[in-house]
């Protein structure tokens, strides 16, 4: 019960790096590509997630072998893939519409989880998907415009965060943690240094006028320490004592921390629907978590029809 709860705080610490970078991201992909941008920064994030395994894990090195190296290159490519069609869908539809559409990884995670891990989610994880689902809605779906390719894009965005979020939990608990982060995020490094060659001015990330500048400099260094390297060795390494479900609920507060922060540092104004969206959420993921006491509504049947 104990590590369950550590690891719910500190998936929940993750969504809050996330959420709270967003802003941080948003300035610096306008100077600089976002493949590009993610190039360096998962790169970044593996040198030094490798250097650490090579000066204080070592021994986890000897674990490394064919089906290892498949199974961290499957959640990197899976990961890839949210951020690779996010970003392209981006191009062709709102940001509202992409945030919502993007959180439906809430609903798809407990989906799979029952056809690939053969889990079914108890009763209050599924009130809590429905509720934050509702949330999400009212925080991010202020557009309400036909639905385009990018949504489809978006879609797909979603479906390989959800995959992700699966396939984390079921390699984390065969493999070490670091080994499996640093083969999964060298392999978004290397994918989106490729996309980049081939769809971007990747040359811009050698122009030290560029990369040197205030927001793209203070964006690569939080986003590679912090969101990438911290954050992902710590959903390896912590998903293991706890569900899928409850992993998707958790980091469904990624976009409110995301509007809160906005709120702080940018002064992007909440509206109402906003605030009741995040206070949804919020509920959505604290339901989730109350103990289901198995048998009492059945104990509470037998004693009524006994007398």
């Amino acid at each position: 019960m104990k590590k369950t709860f550590f690891a719910d705080v500190s998936l929940l610490f993750v969504a809050f790096i996330w959420g709270s970078t967003f802003v941080l991201v948003q300035n610096a992909i306008s100077f600089l590509a976002p493949f590009s941008f993610n190039g360096i920064r998962f790169f970044a994030a593996a040198v030094l997630l490798g250097g650490w395994l090579l000066l204080f894990e070592r021994k986890q090195i000897r674990y490394f072998n064919r089906k290892m190296l498949l199974s961290g290159m499957l959640l990197g490519v899976l990961l890839f893939i949210g951020y690779a069609f996010q970003t392209v869908g981006l191009l062709y539809t709102s940001s509202s519409k992409a945030g919502f559409i993007t959180g439906l990884s809430v609903v798809m995670v407990p989906m799979f989880a029952i056809f690939l891990l053969k889990q079914r989610p108890g009763i209050n994880a599924v009130v809590g998907v429905f509720i934050a689902t509702a949330g999400l809605y009212l925080l991010t779906m202020t557009d309400t415009s036909k639905l385009n390719i990018g949504d489809g894009f978006v879609f797909i965005c979603a479906i390989g965060f959800a995959l992700h979020i699966i396939f984390t939990g079921k390699f984390s608990n065969n493999y070490p943690s670091l080994l499996l982060t640093v083969v999964q995020i060298s392999t978004v490094a290397i994918l989106s240094s490729i996309f980049a060659i081939g769809f971007e001015n990747w040359q811009n990330a050698f122009q030290p006028d560029v990369v040197l500048s205030e927001k793209v400099l203070a964006g690569l260094i939080i986003t590679s320490v912090f969101a990438t390297a911290l954050a992902f060795f710590a959903q390896t390494n912590f998903q293991k004592f706890t569900t899928p479900t409850r992993v998707a609920l958790i980091f469904a507060m990624e976009p409110v921390f995301a509007a809160v922060t906005a709120f702080i540092w940018a002064g992007e104004r909440l509206s109402y629907s906003a605030i009741i969206g995040c206070i949804l959420i919020f509920s959505g993921m604290v339901i989730a978590e109350l103990p289901v006491k198995k048998g009492v509504f059945l104990g509470k049947f037998k004693r009524k029809h006994a007398a």
